[in-house]
C-alpha cells in the first residue's frame, strides 16, 4: 500500500536508541542490550571502510542470521556506497560448496563467515581456488570463534594464495570489534592483526596490570563510539556490573587474550569458560583448534569438573560421522594436545555424545555442560536451541572416578 509513496525522515539525536540486541547467552541468560544510533553507524564505518577496504562498487557477503550482530554489521555496507549480498539456507546444502558457489557467482569483493565454517569445508576437502573463480575476492572475514593457525593455512593454501585473511574479534555487546584486520600489515597464522583505531586495548593480568605477553583479559581503557546505552528495563546497575566492575573505569569484555611479538592478537575463548586444570588457567579455543584437526572427531566441548578436591578437565567429543571413539583415538588425541599443546592440555577423561548444547546463535555452550557435569542447575537453559542434549553429559561412569 506504500508503493510509490514519497519517503519522508525524522531527525533524531545520535544517541536514539538504533535496535536492541541479544547476547547469545553462552556464559549466562542472554543480556538484553539498547545499542545507539550514531555509534554503531561510527564503528561500522570505520571497520568496514578502514579495516576492511570496502568502498562504493564493492560486494559484500558475510552469512549470518538476523539474529546475529554480524547481519547488523552487513546492513551497514550500504552506507558506504557497497552492495550487499544476502543468503538465506544451510551453507553445507545442498552441497558443501554453496557458499563458494554464490561467492564466485556474485563477484563477491568481501565474503564473511565463521571460524567453524572454515573448518568444515577443510574437514569436507574443499578446494575453492581450484574449482571456484574468485578472482573477485579481495578480503575473507572470519569471526564467532578464534581462527586457528591451521585455518589460517587452510585459507592460503585452498582458497586464495593473495586473500586479505581477516580475522575479527569483538561481539554483540559493543556491535562491532576490538580487534581485526588491517590491510597495511602482514598476516600471521593464528593471530588477529592487532586493535582496531580508536580501541584502546589492553590485556590485563588478575591485578589489574597490562601485559605485553602472555595471556590476561581483554580490556578497553577508553569509552568507544557504541558503547551501549545500557540494557533494557535496568537502572544501570547490571549494565555496571557486566562491564565495569572486574577492573574499574575499563570495559572488561570476557574474552581470554595475549598479544604476539609481531603485534597481533590472540584469542583463546571466554574467560568466564577458561578451564584451570591444577592451578593454570587454560583458554579452550587453542585446545578445540587441536582436537578437532582429526578428522575422526566433528567437534568438541571441554569443561572443569570438580574431583577429589581439585579441577580435572573433561573432553566432550562428537564423532564425524561413520567414526567410533576408541582406546587409540584417545591415545593419539592425548599424545598430540601433549606435544604441540602442553601437558596440562591433557584431559583427565575423553567422553564421546552425540550432541553438544548450542545457544540459539549456534555458539557451544560450555557453561551448560560444566553445570550439568558439577551436579549445578544449568544458568542458560533459556538460551540453549537443543536443551535436551544436555541429558547425554547427565551421571555419566566415565566420570565416576
Amino acid at each position: 500500500p506504500h508503493r510509490g509513496r514519497e519517503l519522508t525522515f525524522t531527525r533524531l539525536p545520535g544517541d536514539h536508541p538504533a535496535y536492541v540486541l541479544y547476547s547469545s547467552g553462552t556464559t549466562g541468560q542472554p543480556k538484553c542490550i539498547v545499542h545507539r544510533a550514531l555509534g554503531v553507524l561510527l564503528m561500522h564505518l570505520k571497520e568496514q571502510r578502514l579495516h576492511l577496504d570496502i568502498g562504493p562498487g564493492d560486494r559484500v557477503f558475510y552469512f549470518t542470521t538476523c539474529g546475529w550482530m554480524m547481519w547488523n554489521w552487513l546492513v551497514s555496507a550500504l552506507a558506504v556506497g557497497a552492495t550487499i549480498v544476502l543468503f538465506d539456507g544451510n551453507p553445507l546444502a545442498p552441497d558443501p560448496s554453496v557458499l563458494w558457489d554464490l561467492a564466485a557467482g556474485e563477484r563477491v569483493t568481501l565474503m564473511g563467515v565463521s571460524a567453524k565454517y572454515l573448518d568444515a569445508a577443510r574437514k569436507a576437502g574443499l578446494q575453492p581456488a581450484r574449482t571456484h573463480d574468485l578472482s573477485a575476492l579481495r578480503t575473507l572475514c572470519s569471526t564467532g570463534s578464534p581462527l586457528g593457525a591451521e585455518g589460517y593455512r587452510y585459507v592460503y593454501g585452498s582458497v586464495q594464495a593473495d586473500v586479505h585473511l581477516a580475522s575479527i574479534s569483538g561481539g554483540t555487546d559493543l556491535c562491532g570489534c576490538f580487534v581485526g584486520g588491517d590491510p597495511t600489515r602482514p598476516v600471521h597464522a593464528g593471530e588477529i592483526q592487532g586493535p582496531m583505531l580508536g580501541m584502546a586495548v589492553e590485556v590485563l593480568d588478575e591485578a589489574g596490570r597490562p601485559m605485553s605477553e602472555g595471556t590476561g583479559e581483554l580490556t578497553c581503557a577508553m569509552a568507544f563510539p557504541s558503547v551501549p546505552l545500557g540494557f533494557w528495563g535496568d537502572d544501570g546497575s547490571s549494565f555496571s556490573s557486566a562491564y565495569f566492575d572486574r577492573f574499574e573505569g575499563r570495559w572488561t569484555h570476557g574474552d581470554f587474550a595475549e598479544f604476539t611479538p609481531a603485534g597481533g592478537v590472540v584469542i583463546h575463548g571466554r574467560s568466564d569458560a577458561t578451564l584451570n586444570a591444577g592451578g593454570v588457567r587454560i583458554g579452550t579455543a587453542e585446545l578445540y583448534s587441536r582436537v578437532e584437526l582429526h578428522a575422526e572427531i566433528a567437534e568438541a566441548v571441554a569443561v572443569g569438573q570438580a574431583f577429589d578436591g581439585d579441577s580435572r578437565m573433561v573432553l566432550f567429543v562428537r564423532m564425524a560421522e561413520g567414526h567410533h571413539l576408541t582406546d587409540e583415538l584417545m591415545t593419539t588425541v592425548r599424545a598430540d594436545l601433549r606435544v604441540n599443546l602442553s601437558p596440562r592440555h591433557v584431559p583427565a577423561r575423553i567422553v564421546s555424545v552425540a550432541d553438544i548444547p548450542r545457544t540459539r546463535s549456534g555458539k557451544v555452550s560450555e557453561l551448560a555442560v560444566a553445570d550439568v557435569v558439577n551436579g549445578r542447575t544449568v544458568r542458560n537453559i533459556g538460551a540453549l536451541a537443543n536443551p535436551d542434549s544436555l541429558e547425554q553429559f547427565r551421571n555419566r561412569p566415565e566420570l565416576a572416578d
